[in-house]
């Protein structure tokens, strides 16, 4: 076992035969992790384009209301199978609302049932709530805040988007989970599935998150990390404890095709900072909230993964309807590697498609 042998580990299992869009996310753990920007594409565009057949730009989003997935929080926003969902339902919030917040917020879900499917401005016109400071200093509806938190508990259902904006309808009557070790313990394996193999410190810090899934049971998140390592396969390399499912083996040789890949940033290949450290020996950020003139990367660099090694990113934009893509390297200059460049212009090739886009 060593640190090789992780590497081709970590990539092969995550970037497995591309299939259906619901069997990516379930073969994912049950959660895509979501993000506004569109830098080409938004990040869960970019995670499943490399993991369901065919896909393009926006395919989640057209196909949601028929798919058998739902949009809610798990240890970040995306989107999830019934199946994660019910585990973490009835769920508490950090924030907790007195009675005339509760007031106003049973307005809200007295007009999304008269309305059957709610659009957030149809909501604000009926009751006429107005502006308030949002979290980060904004101005928003009051409407649509009681919204978004009657949505985190629980009560209501994101049906589609239009342009955008979430539309909700009445979610389910939820039953308590009759164990709720053992819901922390299965969402503990959903975070394995999706991010193994995993140091000691990325493990607890990925249970310890479920604080934002599953609020009302985080005072088990000692032992749920406890439970976890002793059940999980484990070996120490160069002095760090790795972490990853009892039934997979790392050293059994992992096909790594000859392929050049841009990641999004939230992919789960390179999502744990801490792993990406240890397995490819260099510092990845996510930079689109650094100011412009601090950036070493650019805005929305996607990491570059070259067989099973990242060797550097990529800014991808689109402009005129025509694809530009500027990659920088680690090393200072691209591998001399037999069949890389080609690989490369396959890789955009497979981007200007994803984007509906002509080569």
């Amino acid at each position: 076992m060593d640190l090789a042998a992780l590497r081709r580990h970590a990539v092969a299992r995550s970037l497995f035969t591309p299939t259906t869009l619901v069997k990516a996310v379930e073969k994912l753990g049950g959660f895509v992790q979501a993000d506004p920007l569109r830098a080409p594409a938004r990040a869960q565009d970019l995670t499943l384009r490399h993991r369901v057949k065919g896909y393009q730009a926006g395919d989640l989003e057209r196909r949601y209301p028929r798919l058998n997935l739902q949009e809610d929080f798990f240890i970040n926003y995306g989107f999830v199978t019934p199946e994660l969902r019910a585990l973490m339902h009835p769920r508490t919030a950090r924030r907790v609302w007195d009675k005339p917040r509760w007031k106003l917020a049973n307005a809200v879900l007295a007009e999304v049932e008269r309305l059957g499917e709610a659009h957030p401005a149809e909501v604000d016109a009926a009751l006429g709530h107005g502006p308030v400071k949002n979290w980060f200093g904004g101005n928003s509806r009051l409407s649509t805040e009681l919204l978004d938190g009657l949505h985190y508990r629980g009560h209501l259902d994101v049906v589609r988007r239009d342009s955008g904006t979430r539309v909700y309808r009445l979610g389910p009557t939820w039953e308590a989970h009759p164990d709720p070790q053992a819901a922390m313990d299965a969402m503990a394996d959903v975070l394995v599935q999706k991010y193994a193999p995993l140091p000691a410190a990325s493990l607890s810090l990925v249970i310890r998150m479920l604080f934002h899934g599953a609020h009302q049971w985080r005072e088990l998140a000692p032992a749920t990390i406890a439970r976890a390592k002793a059940r999980l396969a484990h070996a120490k390399v160069d002095g760090v404890d790795w972490y990853w499912p009892a039934d997979e083996d790392p050293t059994r040789g992992w096909r790594i095709p000859s392929q050049v890949r841009l990641l999004a940033p939230f992919d789960p290949v390179v999502w744990d900072r801490r792993r990406f450290e240890l397995l490819w020996s260099w510092a990845y950020r996510f930079e689109a909230y650094t100011p412009a003139a601090k950036r070493v990367r650019g805005h929305y660099a996607l990491p570059l993964l070259w067989r099973d090694q990242v060797i550097g990113w990529a800014n991808a934009s689109v402009k005129g309807g025509a694809l530009k893509v500027e990659c920088g390297y680690v090393s200072g200059k691209a591998p001399r590697d037999a069949g890389f460049k080609g690989a490369l212009e396959e890789e955009i090739q497979r981007l200007n498609a994803f984007l509906g886009l002509e080569a």
